[in-house]
């Protein structure tokens, strides 16, 4: 569905002058510093994959986003989406994609929610049949009945980013990519966002690529992790993948009745903390297994409850950017 080959962009920027009449001489200087914001990344994303385009600030998620959606023209390498162009054919691949940038909307400021939907129908040629079920599917799903008739300056950020995920799916598009469509909500309402785009992956089969610095997001939606720095693809794995590659340990947290009076080495595990009735006990999976750590821990006391623990994606970013 979506194919990126050596793709680089690079803008470039004039040198600034020193001395008297700096400004003045920079303003006409030839002299320019290529920055390179994208370099040479490539990837291959299937149809209904939930992928996490993730990266630190100025890592180039945005310029790749825009890329892929035709906004910005790469410098080097070839785009295709939906086996098109996003340069050469825009129309082709308008149709075929879905784009929510979280800190901008593609509603108009002034009109009511529903006015932009029906302007967004005329853009995109959506028969009033198709209209009529893309709205029922997205009224249901994001509660949109509650501002359809209010203006878009009037929204809260959580509704104003449900009106624009609607607006983005109303042509039902296979292809949808979002740009840090969770910025600056609250928990209900990230939640609610979450909960929509799990169900339009997993019902609609929808092929979606987000970038976002919320790692719950990534957590609780992506089945594999793109990771970027300085413009240049570092990581490209499942979750599962990438924990195994940094080697952070797993946990189990057993909470003890009373603490334990003895506690034995096992091996393959890291480390054993105790802290009042509760162990944590530190291990490789590829060393050792849960199962037989937790065949020896209940020797050790009477447990009360017992919980497993995989390294974060926080602590795994952590890792992979030292």
């Amino acid at each position: 569905m979506i194919k990126a080959e050596h793709v680089g962009k690079s803008f470039f920027l004039t040198q600034p002058k020193e001395g008297r009449f700096a400004a003045l001489r920079t303003l006409f200087s030839r002299q320019q510093r290529e920055v390179k914001a994208v370099d040479d990344i490539s990837f291959t994303i299937e149809e209904g994959q939930f992928v996490g385009y993730i990266g630190p600030n100025g890592a180039g998620k945005s310029t790749t986003i825009k890329m892929l959606s035709g906004i910005l023209h790469p410098t080097r390498g070839k785009i295709f989406v939906g086996g098109y162009s996003p340069q050469k054919d825009r129309v082709r691949v308008a149709s075929q994609i879905g784009v929510v940038f979280g800190q901008r909307t593609q509603l108009w400021w002034d009109l009511p929610v529903r006015d932009s939907f029906e302007i967004l129908q005329a853009m995109y040629k959506i028969n009033p049949q198709r209209y009529r079920r893309s709205m029922d599917t997205y009224h249901e799903l994001l509660d949109l009945h509650e501002f359809l008739d209010t203006p878009v300056r009037k929204l809260s950020l959580g509704q104003r980013m449900r009106a624009d995920l609607a607006a983005a799916l109303l042509h039902d598009p296979p292809i949808l990519f979002l740009d840090e469509p969770t910025i600056g909500l609250d928990v209900v309402a990230k939640t609610r966002i979450r909960a929509f785009l799990r169900e339009v992956n997993q019902t609609q089969k929808k092929t979606i690529l987000l970038t976002t610095h919320d790692m719950d997001d990534i957590e609780q939606l992506c089945n594999r992790i793109i990771v970027i720095n300085h413009g240049k693809k570092m990581v490209d794995a499942s979750m599962q993948d990438l924990r195994s590659m940094i080697g952070l340990p797993s946990m189990i947290q057993v909470e003890y009745r009373q603490p334990p009076e003895e506690i034995a080495e096992i091996e393959g595990v890291e480390r054993i903390e105790l802290e009042d009735n509760e162990l944590s006990i530190y291990f490789d999976k590829g060393k050792t297994s849960s199962p037989r750590i937790l065949a020896e821990v209940v020797k050790w006391g009477d447990p009360l409850d017992i919980r497993m623990k995989e390294p974060g994606i926080e602590e795994v970013i952590k890792r992979l950017y030292r």
